[in-house]
């Protein structure tokens, strides 16, 4: 049972005649006790007239995926057992970063009938959010008081990364059809599939014509090429403790998954295998022997609900997971953030060995107000500030170099600009045929 504001409105209302009983000579403690006395006979008499909430089933309808940002309908439908109308107010408990809001839910449901009422989600985290139970209020005939009842109908959804990367994936995907060679742009580089013969046109390189050919058909002959398939690219996410920290408006993990699943749906449609490892101390998520159209579902449902954790990743478990993947990957991307040399020594001290036929490529995200406190002057806390900030620019500096002597290549951008130079890095890969 639960009272409303008009039982406060109503003792406050008994005031007056509390003051009239005591001009009249009437004991004070006399009507205060039969005013209060009447109060609690209205909210008796209300609560009995009240439908019972609890004469309801109560079932609901939750889209199983939805992405941060974008809105998604669950409806809640009340089937009223009992003998008279229910006046209802319907409270579906989602946590905050769910987005429902905080307004409740008015519905009538007839005796005997089914009524349902929609609510809006907005969710701006990822992961398994829920909602264990739904709370109805029945108000009586009197609004003074009503009856509460809990229904425990479990509801959940889970929420994909935003994936916002993708705006630049029409514009990757129509230079890897020049490279892929569906226009009249063709590469030649070591380790490249012959694709076809052409007539020789000014411009293309001499290095591709066939001789045989140009004998046999009388005209210079050219040798096209395209960018092998089949190759196997495996994306190393970092999700300890350097993972955890905000970059703009979310985590560096946040920008990690961007990256991967714009690099994941180019590779994808060049043909490539793409293998996923989200780790720091565990496997947190792994997705491999998914190709096609399969493969982002695959990806974006395996990273939804992984976050941080404030521990120190270990990059020799990382690695050694690698190759439980495949024994052979063409390219390593790995997303970390490793701006300090102490810090940095364990992912250094681990660093697989670089080779002719794999290439390893760590992209980090940065910040870019530290670039912006390294250039203040304007007083002796600033000057303060940009001794810091260049001191940790420099550290990222150095611990990039030592990436590159070790044989990898170090990309780092802020969490708008990382995803697409990552793809970027990939079609040159292609072009030069390394990979």
């Amino acid at each position: 049972m639960f009272v409303t504001g008009r039982l406060a409105l109503a003792v406050v209302v008994g005031i007056v005649p509390l003051v009239i009983a005591g001009l009249a000579g009437f004991p004070p403690y006399a009507a205060l006790g039969i005013w209060a006395g009447l109060c609690v006979l209205l909210v008796v008499l209300d609560a009995l007239l009240t439908p019972s909430p609890s004469a309801v089933t109560v079932s609901r309808r939750v889209p199983a995926r939805t992405r941060i940002g974008e809105p998604a309908t669950v409806s809640i439908a009340l089937h009223n057992h009992g003998p008279r109308a229910l006046h209802a107010t319907i409270r579906d408990a989602w946590q905050p970063t769910a987005g429902a809001g905080s307004e409740r839910q008015r519905l009538t449901v007839p005796s005997g009938e089914r009524r349902r009422v929609s609510l809006t989600l907005l969710p701006r985290r990822r992961g398994e959010l829920g909602s264990e139970f739904v709370v109805i209020r029945s108000r009586g005939p009197l609004g003074v008081a009503g009856r509460q009842s809990t229904h425990r109908v479990r509801g959940a959804i889970r929420v994909l990364p935003a994936f916002s990367s993708r705006k630049h994936l029409p514009s990757r995907l129509a230079r890897l059809r020049e490279l892929d060679g569906n226009t009249s742009i063709q590469v030649r580089g070591q380790g490249t599939e012959f694709d076809s013969l052409r007539e020789y046109v000014r411009g293309d390189d001499v290095r591709s014509i066939d001789w045989r050919a140009t004998a046999r058909a009388g005209t210079t002959m050219l040798r096209t090429w395209r960018p092998e398939r089949d190759r196997h690219v495996v994306i190393i996410i970092d999700t300890g403790r350097t993972a955890a920290a905000r970059v703009g408006d979310g985590t560096r993990v946040d920008a990690a998954l961007e990256a991967s699943l714009l690099l994941s749906a180019l590779a994808a449609r060049a043909g490539d295998h793409v293998h996923l490892l989200m780790y720091d101390r565990v496997v947190r998520a792994r997705v491999t022997g998914v190709d096609g159209a399969a493969l982002l579902p695959a990806l974006t449902d395996a990273m939804a609900p992984v976050h941080a954790r404030l521990v120190d990743t270990d990059w020799s478990g990382a690695f050694a997971a690698v190759r439980t993947l495949t024994t052979r990957p063409s390219l390593i991307v790995v997303l970390t953030a490793q701006d300090a040399a102490e810090s940095a020594r364990g992912f250094l001290g681990a660093f697989p060995d670089a080779s002719r036929a794999t290439s390893i490529l760590v992209g980090s995200v940065t910040d870019d107000g530290i670039a912006d406190l390294a250039r203040r002057r304007g007083s002796r806390e600033d000057i303060y500030l940009a001794a810091a900030a260049e001191r940790t620019m420099r550290d990222a500096e150095n611990v990039a170099d030592a990436v590159r002597r070790a044989g990898g290549e170090a990309i780092a951008a802020d969490p708008e600009s990382l995803p697409p130079r990552i793809a970027d890095r990939y079609l040159e890969l292609k072009a030069a045929g390394r990979l």
